[in-house]
């Protein structure tokens, strides 16, 4: 509960309106207890008192009643058939669009087209001609705006639900066994949850407004029974002579009707897992910079791409962790360095880093210095950055399925790629992609063009994932494990394709990976890291041949060598540690086996001799 509240009042707006809203509602609840004055009682030689008079604090209406007993009385029973009705149609309509999500086919079809029918007739005429079927009053307003409001509840959940009904997890829960109700039960409506939250609280404000409004027409509730709509209803004649009367009700409408719309937004977040990060606002368009030091250039630059001391945190609460933690690392003119590591050792958010990409909230670069060609990228404006991004230095990702827009063709998106930086005609663009597309060697590249992502295989995405990153001619390709979706033929293709793409255009590529295999066929040095620093550095054959870093020459030996004949398989015991606890001295003590008492005490520094760095006290005796 209180980490719930911690992420609801970090957005302040969705605070104001939990603190605004539960002020209402505890005077809604404590009203019977107040010494107030009987919400019905008549004394026409006082009707129509200004606020602030004697014994009527917000003034009397029409009939001399008490404008603050009303008030409260009213807002009581608007929030409380506002809430019942929100509740009623949220029930059915999850009910019918979780059903035709989740079953699909005809239970879909005949479903929605019943919700369709109750969407074919305008909503508030809809709730009129209900409870013109019913009679007037406050229980068959209830039902007519619970009912109009059902179809919106169901569209959306049954959009969410077929969503996720094609996901694995779900088809895992179906191959274990599990029945129909307990899958929508247990896997699909706690993730369907925050949306049907946020939309329960922002559809009570509709509902308050919508029974408010049959009140105001007399088919809500009936005199002497108040609510916030028949008290708008009563004071229209006199708003000209008296129009604190009008004036009273509609603030407390307003008022409610704000905060539950701040509210439903805190919700979202607050109850959403996946923004329990601490994400609650939209990232920013570059990672947040709090260095208290810049580390000074020096006087030559020995590489085109710099990273010197650079430090990422993740700040979550309390809590710091420290995902890359003073990495420093050269990347020449037309070198491909590779960077290795388990996962979660920092790879990703050291590449990431370079070009301000980490998420803020909650990533922050605390500290070093990131420099292209001399100029610190770390302290350039927004619009000096993203003039780079793409341009000098590119990034090719993971997954191109997920990072290339589904429903855009891979044409537009390439084009759109070189438009942003160079104002040329769209056939000369176009032009451009179709060699690229020759280049990386798609076959029928004209037709690939007008493709959608779905449409080609692994294989062809990550192609085209490479075009797009060659579109604008870099000088700087960051590639974070753009092979590891890929089978064993067409991954040798691509390294290929990138080995080649190197020599021919004279790129400089960071390439990330967990495999030394990878690592012996493209790069030419090879940087190790562990816990988010770099525990060795040095030429790829050396490495390879002799590593030092009793964690490196573990990484080689669990790599398997087919054809090599009988090799036993090593593994590293334990885990990584956490970033957030890390352990004194080195990180790798507790998996070490060479480890002393003095590889837990004090820092370790990254020594260098001659082409190589190393951070260990009690290295692999490597051959002279």
């Amino acid at each position: 509960m209180r980490l719930f509240l911690a992420l609801l009042f970090r957005n302040r707006l969705a605070g104001f309106g939990a603190v605004v809203l539960a002020l209402v509602v505890v005077l809604c609840l404590i009203v019977p207890l107040l010494p107030l004055a009987e919400p019905n009682a008549i004394d026409t030689a006082d009707k129509f008192l200004p606020p602030f008079s004697p014994g009527h604090p917000l003034g009397t209406d029409h009939l001399g009643r008490d404008l603050l007993s009303r008030l409260l009385w009213g807002t009581r029973l608007s929030l409380a058939v506002g809430t019942c009705a929100a509740m009623a149609a949220a029930f059915s309509g999850t009910l019918l669009g979780v059903t035709a999500g989740y079953f699909g086919g005809r239970i879909d079809n005949i479903l929605m087209r019943l919700v369709d029918m109750l969407m074919a007739f305008p909503y508030i005429l809809l709730a009129l001609a209900i409870v013109a079927a019913l009679g007037p009053g406050i229980l068959n307003a209830l039902i007519a705006v619970a009912a109009v409001n059902v179809p919106f509840f169901a569209r959306n959940i049954r959009g969410i639900s077929a969503g996720l009904t094609a996901r694995e997890f779900i088809d895992a829960a179906r191959l274990s066994g599990q029945g129909h109700a307990r899958i929508i039960v247990t896997e699909l409506l706690p993730n369907v949850l925050p949306v049907i939250v946020v939309a329960v609280s922002t559809t009570v404000g509709w509902m308050v407004l919508e029974t408010a409004g049959l009140s105001f027409l007399g088919l809500g509730s009936q005199p002497p029974q108040a609510d916030l709509g028949s008290m708008l209803g009563e004071a229209r004649a006199a708003f000209l002579t008296a129009p604190h009367v009008m004036m009273v009700p509609g603030a407390m409408i307003f008022l409610i009707v704000m905060s539950i719309n701040l509210l439903g937004d805190g919700l979202r977040d607050a109850l959403d897992p996946r923004l329990r990060s601490g994400a609650l606002a939209r990232p920013e368009p570059v990672t947040r910079i709090a260095r208290e030091v810049v580390p000074p250039a020096r006087s030559v630059t020995p590489g085109l791409l710099e990273l010197e001391g650079l430090e990422t945190r993740f700040q979550i609460g309390a809590r710091v962790y420290r995902a890359v933690n003073g990495v420093s690392l050269s990347l020449a003119r037309g070198e491909c360095v590779g960077l290795v590591g388990e996962s979660g050792s920092g790879k990703s958010v050291t590449a990431l880093s370079v070009m301000g990409l980490v998420a803020s909230p909650p990533g922050v670069i605390t500290g070093g210095a990131v420099r292209l060609a001399g100029v610190d990228l770390l302290s350039l404006p927004y619009r000096g950055l993203r003039a780079l991004r793409g341009r000098r230095v590119a990034y090719i990702f993971q997954d191109p399925l997920s990072t290339l827009h589904p429903l855009y063709r891979v044409g537009d998106q390439m084009i759109e790629a070189i438009r942003v930086h160079r104002n040329i005609p769209v056939a000369e663009a176009r032009a451009i992609c179709l060699d690229l597309l020759r280049i990386v060697r798609i076959p029928n590249p004209e037709s690939r063009l007008a493709a959608y992502p779905h449409e080609l295989s692994g294989g062809m995405r990550q192609r085209v994932g490479i075009a797009m990153a060659l579109v604008n001619d870099p000088e700087v390709i960051i590639a974070d494990e753009p092979t590891t979706a890929l089978d064993v033929t067409v991954q040798a293709q691509v390294l290929a394709l990138l080995d080649g793409l190197r020599r021919d255009r004279g790129l400089s590529i960071l390439f990330i990976t967990h495999d030394f295999g990878v690592v012996g066929q493209l790069c030419d040095r090879v940087a190790v890291m562990y816990a988010g620093r770099i525990v060795e550095e040095g030429p790829t054959a050396a490495i390879l041949a002799a590593p030092a870093h009793p964690y490196t020459r573990r990484l080689i030996e669990s790599v398997p060598e087919p054809g090599g004949g009988k090799r036993r398989l090593i593994s590293i015991p334990g885990l990584p540690p956490a970033v957030d606890r890390l352990p004194p001295g080195c990180a790798f003590a507790p998996r070490c086996h060479r480890a002393q008492p003095a590889c837990r005490q004090g820092e370790i520094e990254l020594t260098r001799s001659g082409t190589r760095a190393l951070r260990c006290l009690f290295p692999e005796e490597v051959p002279q």
